[in-house]
């Protein structure tokens, strides 16, 4: 009973103040029961999807709110590598990564996965992870239908 314990002697009686039950049901400042599942790491899904056991839609959904990160030079914007058939951005899906390739003092920025799809340019292509064992190349045709299929997930 929360409030005033009714239960206190007769008609008549003094009431008395009851204080509140605990609840261990998630309420403010307190653990839930049974927290919700973190979602998989960029990692973790980059790994899935190259095995095959994660659909495209599903890693897209992951890579659309993951963190992503960059390197950068002086200038603002993605760093592109030209000496490919198609010229792609590396990206990294942790830091550990991205210092694996470019080294411990090199410049980046982290955006998530949906601003990479908005932000990379029209014909360019992207890598996650280039030094990883997972590698992932997404050639401009496969960014293409990243788009599409963000596109589609937003505005049906």
């Amino acid at each position: 009973m929360y409030g005033y314990d009714q239960h206190a002697g007769g008609p008549g009686a003094q009431q008395q103040y009851a204080p509140p039950q605990q609840q261990m049901q998630g309420g403010y400042g307190e653990q839930p029961l049974y927290p919700e599942p973190s979602p998989p790491s960029l990692a973790d899904a980059v790994r899935a999807f190259t095995t095959g056991t994660l659909s495209a839609e599903d890693f897209q959904q992951i890579f659309a709110g993951a963190r992503v990160y960059c390197p950068r030079g002086d200038n603002p914007g993605f760093l592109a590598l030209h000496n490919t058939q198609q010229p792609v951005i590396p990206m990294f899906t942790s830091l550990k990564e991205l210092r694996r390739y470019a080294g411990k003092e090199s410049k980046y920025f982290v955006i998530t996965g949906a601003e990479v799809i908005d932000l990379l340019p029209t014909g360019y292509g992207f890598v996650l992870d280039m030094e990883g064992d997972h590698r992932m190349v997404f050639d401009a045709k496969a960014v293409e239908q990243m788009v599409d299929f963000a596109m589609r997930r937003m505005y049906g």
